[in-house]
């Protein structure tokens, strides 16, 4: 019901501004269906056809011969129509100087919104947010990317991605671009103290959103986890750490490339924090749940409070609020996500 009202309010902001128009255009034609039905007695579709063909110059001819009545009714209705046209340019020029076109854009953004969930909010469309947005698209995932520069909100409407030309530290901005039922909020703003205010903006609007936050330094990065981000990455650290890995271990980075352009997956599955859903199952080692065997994804790792536990055995206890870290093909995990039901609160998927 709130989302039909809100199409009903769309629509009239959209027609507001051209109901004076549209109601002349309608008195046009039926004062110029009247004369001709006066002036040469047709039926009421000869009629308005015959003004319809004239106010928009069509040239199709007379319907029938006028009689010098009905020429001096052609003459009033071709007059009225220049004015009509003159008219409406004006407006058109009126409405575009006030921003007119520019809120019918932002109506028609705020009606996508609405209609959006578990979407990505991608605050900053630099090389690192253009980067993100590319890798998050190949998941079908929807983007909604915040920007307040002209060239990148031009870049990323090319790319096809749905762009809400703001400022990202105003609550308001990131209310409109659906904090509130986003999968998550990443933050890649060029400068950290802006990347800080928009974490500390998310947190106190929805405290439970998942933000991943960019930082240039360290001290950002201890900055942002105080602030409340899940995850702070540093591009100057994760590109040391990636090159040192390359000269280390060539292999295991070449495997990581070759899974990324592969069919499997590395996600992670939340459980819940509820003990009773564990005790009411029943089964709580990997092995009575039968994840490998029923649905051949492999469980990498545990994350256990603070602990990674790599590699974990089929004897191995699931207690609330771990997170299983898994590896397999789509429809492996979707299998895994079945069997372990409703003890799972969320999915991530990590490549």
């Amino acid at each position: 019901m709130k989302l039909k009202l809100f199409e009903f309010y769309l629509l009239k902001e959209y027609l507001r501004p051209w109901l004076g128009l549209i109601s002349s255009l309608f008195f046009l034609f039926f004062l110029g269906a009247i004369g001709y039905r006066f002036t040469e007695g047709w039926d009421w579709g000869d009629c308005l056809w015959m003004v319809l063909i004239t106010v928009s110059t069509i040239g199709f001819g007379e319907v029938q011969p006028l009689s010098p009545e009905g020429r001096i009714v052609t003459l009033l209705i071709i007059v009225a129509g220049l004015v009509f046209v003159q008219f409406t340019f004006q407006k058109a020029v009126r409405l575009f100087e006030l921003g007119y076109f520019q809120r019918v854009n932002e109506l028609r953004f705020k009606r996508i919104l609405r209609k959006m969930k578990d979407h990505v909010i991608l605050c900053g469309y630099g090389r690192v947010g253009q980067e993100i947005s590319k890798q998050i698209k190949t998941q079908n995932i929807p983007i909604v990317v915040v920007e307040n520069d002209t060239d990148r909100k031009k870049i990323a409407e090319e790319n096809g991605l749905e762009v809400l030309f703001a400022d990202a530290t105003l609550d308001e901005t990131l209310n409109l671009a659906g904090l509130n039922t986003c999968k998550s909020l990443v933050v890649t703003l060029p400068n950290d103290a802006a990347n800080l205010y928009v974490v500390l903006s998310a947190k106190s609007i929805r405290n439970s959103v998942k933000v991943i936050a960019r930082a240039g330094t360290e001290e950002s990065a201890n900055k942002l986890r105080l602030a409340g981000a899940n995850i702070v990455v540093s591009p100057y650290i994760a590109a040391g750490r990636a090159m040192a890995s390359m000269a280390l271990r060539p292999i295991a980075i070449d495997f990581l490339d070759l899974l990324a352009g592969s069919e499997c997956e590395i996600e992670e599955f939340e459980l819940s924090n509820d003990i009773s859903l564990f005790e009411q199952s029943g089964k709580r080692t990997l092995l009575e749940l039968g994840i490998g065997k029923k649905s051949g994804a492999k469980i990498l790792a545990i994350k256990e409070d603070q602990k990674l536990i790599t590699n974990p055995g089929g004897e191995f206890l699931l207690q609330p609020g771990q997170i299983l870290i898994t590896f397999g093909s789509r429809d492996q995990l979707d299998i895994l996500a079945g069997l372990l039901g409703n003890l799972v609160t969320s999915a991530e998927l990590l490549k």
